[in-house]
């Protein structure tokens, strides 16, 4: 084969599984101290005073409309990205931070075997 696959191989892909409110929340309730450059979640991580939840800004890419855009173009894109990563596997990513990079972890360690990943694409 020649081309560009022939010269950098296609890793395997990793495409995160999340319910579209998943991600908006996650997303659109971080934000970050000026002051600090510490970063917060308003429900998972939230700042220990008052004070500092009243200094607290949003990105830009993480208000909520910004998120919805990029869930929209990631969804229009994500098929033809499976097609391509021919290899790739999906990560169940509707659970807590931890658990999503053990199993990622976990596929980049020990990965499926050809046989294997064939049966559930």
């Amino acid at each position: 084969s020649s081309g560009i696959n022939a010269e950098w191989p296609l890793r395997p892909g990793y495409f995160l599984e999340c319910p579209t409110d998943t991600i908006v929340e996650r997303l659109s309730l971080r934000r970050s101290d000026p002051v600090t450059g510490q970063q917060y979640h308003l429900i998972y991580n939230p700042p220990p005073s008052l004070e500092m939840k009243r200094r607290l800004k949003t990105h830009h890419k993480d208000a909520e409309s910004a998120v919805d855009e990029d869930v929209l173009s990631y969804d229009s894109q994500v098929e033809e990205l499976m097609d391509y990563y021919t290899t790739s596997q999906s990560v169940n990513a509707d659970q807590d931070p931890h658990t999503v990079f053990e199993s990622i972890e976990s596929l980049l360690t020990k990965p499926l075997p050809k046989q294997a990943l064939k049966a559930t694409l």
